[in-house]
């Protein structure tokens, strides 16, 4: 446990959770603290400005704290707006998260993709640089949810959220002729982090059976590329919960989970 690194997950809310289950499974050597900005959440509600200018400063108070190796910003919004300053301010490493336009493009086989990503994700010049950059002649069909990180947090929280609540957010996704599989969508980008926590939901709610591209595990795989061989064995310990808001989250059980097992402080 000596020589184990530690690996500051950030995300506007609970969405980063998704992203922290897997790296933790890759790199369960390391000590994790996930920080949720939940004073700020959701990132939607804000503009671009305010959002640069929140979490740049609130990131070197992290970083100062907690002293990380490595920092995942497990959030759309945050990583195509923030990812660039927070790399030119601090020098510790960033994995971002970013929409996975090009593998479902690569993998389409009707041609057709629909990203489903917050309001402010699918109108970003990021966002749209992607699809320009590899469609590979893809019609790529940009879906900004409203509710669905919400929803999604709420689930979490033991809500319950009705089927109507989430089709309704769902349904620009499904685009085509529903009788023919090679004029439909067949892949849809879960373009922010909280969707995978509705994942089994979404797929039973969906018109008809599509592949639904996570980004979670090829993030993984950078943070462990970018950290290193393994240096020590399974870390039992040092997980850690951290709201912005300072309230105590109550959620345990829900959470260990997502922690590989740990109970986080």
């Amino acid at each position: 446990m000596i020589n184990s690194p530690t690996i500051l997950v950030f995300d506007s809310g609970l969405g980063g959770l998704t992203v922290l289950r897997e790296v933790v499974a890759a790199r369960p050597d390391a000590h994790y603290v996930y920080v949720a900005d939940d004073a700020f959440f959701p990132y939607g509600h804000h503009s671009e400005d305010e959002i640069i200018a929140r979490v740049v400063p609130l990131m070197g108070e992290l970083i100062g704290t907690h002293d990380p190796d490595l920092v995942v910003i497990a959030c759309n919004t945050a990583s195509t707006l923030v990812l660039s300053h927070l790399r030119a301010v601090y020098s510790v490493p960033f994995v971002g998260t970013v929409p996975a336009i090009k593998p479902a493009c690569a993998q389409s086989k009707s041609r057709r993709v629909s990203v489903l990503g917050t309001k402010g994700t699918v109108k970003r010049e990021y966002t749209r640089a992607l699809i320009r950059d590899f469609a590979q002649g893809c019609e790529v069909t940009l879906v900004g949810s409203p509710e669905l990180a919400s929803l999604a947090e709420r689930a979490l929280g033991g809500d319950t959220i009705s089927d109507g609540a989430i089709l309704a957010e769902l349904s620009p996704c499904f685009v085509g002729d529903p009788a023919d599989a090679g004029a439909r969508t067949d892949t849809v980008v879960l373009a922010c982090t909280h969707y995978p926590l509705l994942l089994e939901r979404l797929t039973r709610l969906a018109p008809w059976p599509v592949d639904w591209i996570d980004p979670a595990p090829a993030i993984a795989r950078r943070v462990s590329d970018l950290l290193g061989p393994h240096i020590g064995g399974i870390v039992q310990s040092g997980a850690e919960m951290i709201f912005t808001s300072n309230r105590v989250h109550g959620l345990g059980a829900a959470l260990t989970p997502f922690f590989g097992g740990r109970v986080p402080a």
